[in-house]
């Protein structure tokens, strides 16, 4: 005969995890502060390697060729941050930084919630 009470006890502690799954909080990326980023960074100064130490290494790399043929080695981070449950509540920030040819920091965008 089979027991009832250890079927019950699976089910409840099956319940329970999935119920704290759906609690839980995923955090992708490597955060970072985007002011601090604008005050120490410097157009046609800041470098790769000074990038790579304020920020780490970058989530991905590319390169960006403008329409009149510019070229640009372009890092892109990202960081975010949110309940499984509640993702319209999420934090999201994304930074890119272009590098132009002699690897000094180009331009950049940032946004952030």
């Amino acid at each position: 005969m089979r027991n009832k009470s250890k079927g019950i006890l699976s089910t409840g502690a099956l319940l329970a995890l999935v119920v704290q799954t759906g609690c839980a909080t995923l955090e992708f990326g490597r955060d970072f502060d985007p002011h601090q980023f604008e005050a120490i960074v410097k157009r046609g100064e800041t470098n790769t390697l000074q990038v790579k130490a304020l920020l780490g290494a970058p989530t991905s790399q590319g390169i960006v060729v403008e329409n009149d043929g510019s070229r640009y080695t372009r890092w892109l981070y990202y960081y975010g941050k949110g309940r499984i449950h509640k993702m319209e509540n999420a934090q999201l920030k994304t930074m890119e930084v272009r590098f132009d040819a002699s690897d000094k920091v180009a331009s950049y965008s940032w946004s952030a919630e």
